[in-house]
C-alpha cells in the first residue's frame, strides 16, 4: 500500500463522517403514532376482544352515560405516588394512564414541567396501559371486566411502596375479579389479577396486559435511533419501527397488521422512546403470546402479552401475574432489573446499536468513571485517556512510521519524475523503496480504522442513554447532550443578543467555543501528518479542519468534547515521539516541509 492509497482510505473515512454528519444536521423526518386497548384473538378458547372491549382510542365508544372521552373525565381516580413517579389509575377501566416522571424535566430551564410518560383518553395523545381478561367457553363479554368498566377500591385509595391498591368488580353472576397493584421506589409495577368463581359451573379465562398509544409520540426521528415496538422473545430481540407496523402481513387468528410471537419462558414487549420505556413483562419462566399490531383506519398502535387461558373450577380463585415498566431507560435501574428480578436481556431495551459489543463495555466504564469522578464530561476526557492508552503501541508503530514517510518524501518525488506516466515502474520503485529503508506505508492507517468504530459507538452511548441527558460540564456547557449553546455571533454571549435557534439557517455558522476548539485541535494534528504529494489531495486536508468544524458544530457536547480530547492526547502523543525519533516538527511552517531532520552529532 502506497502513500496514495493510504490517503485514499483515510479519505473514504472522512467521507464516511461526512455523510453521517449531513444526516444529523438535515435528518430524515419519522412519524409516529399509537393506541389504546386490545383487538386480541382466540387462545385456546378466550375470543377476541371487541372494539367496545378492547377499547379505541381514536373513536369514542357510547356507553350508557355518554361518550368514552366525557366518562373518563368524570370517572374516579387512584393517585400514584412514589419518589419517582407521581401520577393516577382511572378506575374506568382500571387503567394505568397518567404516569410523571419526578426526576426529569423537560427542559433544563427552572420551572421547566416533569417529562409526562402516559396519558389518559381525552388527551392529546393518549398512552397508557390495560390488564383485564379475555372470556373463554360459555363466558361472554359482558362476564368479564373491559375498557368501560368501572371498578371500586377496596381498602387503601393511593399507591404508594408500601401501600398496593385493590380494585374490584363483581359481574352479579358469580364471578368476582380483583386487580391488586404494587410498586417499588422506581419504575416497576406489579399487576396481579385473580378471579373468583361462585357460579357452581367451571369458567374458562385468559390474562392480558396492554400498552396501547394514539396519536402520533413525539420521536426524535433519527436513523440511528430505533422509536416503536421492542420485544425479547426467548433471548431473541425484535425492533418495529411505528411506520413499519402498517405493513405487517396479516395471522389468519389476530387479523391484518398483527406480528405474533409464542413466548416459551422468557420475554417482554412495550414500546421505546429515546428516553423513556412503557413494557409488558409477564414473569420469568412464564409463556405467553407476544403481539404487536396496528388497527387500520384507527392509526392506532398497541402491543399485548396474552397468558395462557385458565380454567376455574367452582370455588376456586385463579390468579396470574405480570410486571409493567414505565419510566425512564436509567442502565442500572434496567440492569438492576435484569439481574434481581430475572428478566432475561432487559438490558437490551437500551438501543446500543450494530456495535453493541463496543457500546455496552464503553458505557459501562463511563458510568463507572461518572461514578468516581461526579462528572460526565471529565469521565469522558479520562475514558479518551484510557481509549488512547489501550490503542497506544499501534499508535506509535503508526508515528515512527509517519516520521519516517516524512523523511523519504524527497527521494519519493525523485522517482516519481523519473517513472512519469509509467505506473508500474512507480510501484516497483517505492515498493524497493519501502523494503529498503523498512517502511510500512499500511501501518498508519491502522489506528484511524480502529478509532471509527470507536467514533461511532460513542457517539451512539452519547446519543441515546439518558445518563448523558442535561449532565452538566463546566460553565455554559449545561447539557452534554445537546449542542455547545455559545455562538461566535453575539462573541460567546458579550453581545447583548442571543445565540441563533438550533431549528435556524444560522445555526451551521453559529460556531460554539467547542467546534472552533474541534477545528483548531483537527489543524494541529493534521500538521504532523505527511502531506498528499497530490495537490488536490493536499487541498482536500488542508480545509478538512475547518469543514468539520462548521459541519460538526450541532453534534452533543459530549462527542465533540471527547473528539477535542483525543486530538489533543494524538497530538501530543505523536508530537513526544517524532521528536523522539530524532525529527522536529515545524507547525507553523510551509506543510510540504513540516518535518526537519536532526543533523546528527559530529563527534
Amino acid at each position: 500500500m502506497d502513500d496514495q492509497n493510504k490517503n485514499l482510505i483515510l479519505a473514504t473515512a472522512l467521507s464516511f463522517l461526512v455523510i453521517l454528519v449531513w444526516f444529523v444536521l438535515f435528518p430524515p423526518e419519522e412519524p409516529v403514532t399509537d393506541p389504546n386497548a386490545p383487538v386480541v384473538e382466540e387462545t385456546d378458547t378466550a375470543r377476541a376482544l371487541p372494539p367496545a372491549q378492547g377499547g379505541d382510542p381514536a373513536a369514542p365508544v357510547a356507553t350508557a352515560e355518554g361518550p368514552r372521552e366525557d366518562v373518563e373525565a368524570e370517572a374516579p381516580r387512584v393517585a400514584v405516588e412514589t419518589p419517582s413517579l407521581s401520577g393516577s389509575i382511572s378506575l374506568l377501566g382500571g387503567r394505568i394512564d397518567t404516569l410523571a416522571l419526578r426526576d426529569y424535566q423537560e427542559e433544563i430551564a427552572p420551572g421547566s414541567p416533569n417529562v409526562q410518560l402516559l396519558s389518559p383518553l381525552g388527551s392529546a395523545n393518549p398512552y397508557y396501559a390495560l390488564f383485564g381478561w379475555a372470556p373463554g367457553g360459555a363466558l361472554g363479554f359482558e362476564d368479564v371486566p373491559g375498557a368501560n368498566t368501572l371498578w371500586q377500591v377496596e381498602g387503601n385509595d393511593t399507591l404508594t411502596p408500601e401501600t398496593p391498591v385493590t380494585l374490584v368488580w363483581d359481574n352479579d353472576a358469580g364471578l368476582t375479579f380483583r386487580r391488586t397493584i404494587s410498586i417499588d421506589d422506581e419504575y416497576l409495577f406489579t399487576v396481579e389479577q385473580s378471579v373468583e368463581n361462585a357460579t357452581g359451573e367451571p369458567v374458562r379465562v385468559a390474562p392480558y396486559g396492554i400498552v396501547a398509544r394514539q396519536g402520533e409520540p413525539d420521536t426524535t426521528g433519527f436513523f440511528i435511533l430505533h422509536e416503536g415496538v421492542v420485544r425479547m422473545s426467548d433471548g431473541e430481540l425484535e425492533e418495529i419501527d411505528y411506520d413499519d407496523m402498517p405493513e405487517l402481513e396479516a395471522d389468519e387468528r389476530w387479523g391484518p397488521n398483527a406480528d405474533v410471537i409464542p413466548v416459551t419462558e422468557n420475554g417482554w414487549l412495550g414500546f421505546t422512546d429515546k428516553y423513556w420505556m412503557t413494557t409488558l413483562i409477564p414473569e420469568p419462566g412464564q409463556g405467553f403470546l407476544s403481539v404487536a399490531q396496528y388497527v387500520p383506519g384507527r392509526d392506532a398502535y398497541q402491543t399485548e402479552s396474552r397468558l395462557p387461558t385458565l380454567e376455574v373450577a367452582p370455588g376456586e380463585i385463579a390468579s396470574s401475574t405480570q410486571l409493567l415498566f414505565a419510566g425512564a431507560k436509567e442502565w442500572e435501574t434496567i440492569r438492576e432489573y435484569q439481574n434481581d428480578r430475572g428478566i432475561a436481556g432487559f438490558i437490551d431495551s437500551i438501543d446500543w446499536g450494530w456495535f453493541f459489543f463496543l457500546t455496552k463495555p464503553i458505557f459501562a466504564v463511563l458510568h463507572w468513571l461518572n461514578g468516581l469522578i461526579g462528572n460526565m464530561g471529565w469521565s469522558i476526557i479520562v475514558l479518551t485517556l484510557m481509549i488512547k492508552a489501550l490503542l497506544f503501541p499501534l499508535a506509535y508503530k503508526s508515528y515512527v512510521s509517519m516520521a519516517k514517510m516524512k523523511e523519504l518524501q524527497p527521494e519519493m518525488e525523485k522517482i516519481k519524475e523519473k517513472a512519469g506516466d509509467d505506473r508500474q515502474k512507480l510501484q516497483q520503485e517505492m515498493m524497493g523503496l519501502y523494503k529498503k529503508e523498512k517502511v510500512n506505508p499500511a501501518s498508519g492507517c491502522l489506528p484511524i480504522l480502529l478509532q471509527i468504530p470507536i467514533f461511532f459507538s460513542l457517539y451512539k452511548v452519547i446519543f441515546v442513554t439518558i445518563e448523558l441527558r442535561h449532565a452538566p460540564w463546566i460553565g455554559w456547557i449545561r447539557d452534554l447532550s445537546a449542542p455547545d449553546p455559545s455562538s461566535i455571533l453575539n462573541l460567546f454571549g458579550l453581545l447583548p443578543y442571543a445565540a441563533p435557534s438550533p431549528d435556524s439557517f444560522l445555526a451551521i455558522i453559529s460556531l460554539g467555543i467547542l467546534p472552533i476548539l474541534l477545528g483548531i485541535s483537527m489543524w494541529l494534528q493534521q500538521k504532523l501528518n505527511p502531506a498528499p504529494t497530490d495537490p488536490t489531495q493536499a487541498m482536500v486536508f488542508a480545509w478538512m479542519p475547518w469543514v468539520f468544524m462548521f459541519m460538526l458544530g450541532q453534534f452533543a457536547s459530549g462527542l465533540v468534547l471527547y473528539w477535542i480530547a483525543n486530538n489533543t492526547i494524538t497530538f501530543i502523543q505523536q508530537y513526544a515521539i517524532m521528536r523522539s525519533q530524532g525529527y522536529k516538527p515545524d507547525l507553523f511552517g510551509n506543510i510540504m516541509r513540516s518535518f526537519q531532520r536532526k543533523k546528527p552529532q559530529e563527534k
